[in-house]
């Protein structure tokens, strides 16, 4: 402990970066579980564009959007 510093400063010195390590573990697990969700939301868009694809196709609508047609 430095001269002059509080005996519990040491403590909550420790106290504060215990806090800062789970907040910032809690705050990577939250962007791995949203990374997934926006990865999982992806394939589902895909997947409706497909079937509207093959939809229009099967309607004889002629697809301007050449996006769709994966």
């Amino acid at each position: 402990m430095a001269a002059g510093e509080a005996p519990g400063a040491e403590r909550l010195s420790q106290l504060a970066e215990n806090l800062l390590y789970r907040l910032q573990e809690n705050f990577q697990a939250l962007t791995e579980r949203i990374t997934l969700r926006m990865e999982e939301m992806g394939e589902r868009i895909s997947d409706l564009e497909k079937h509207v694809a093959d939809l229009m196709a099967e309607a004889g609508i002629e697809n301007t959007d050449d996006g769709l047609r994966h």
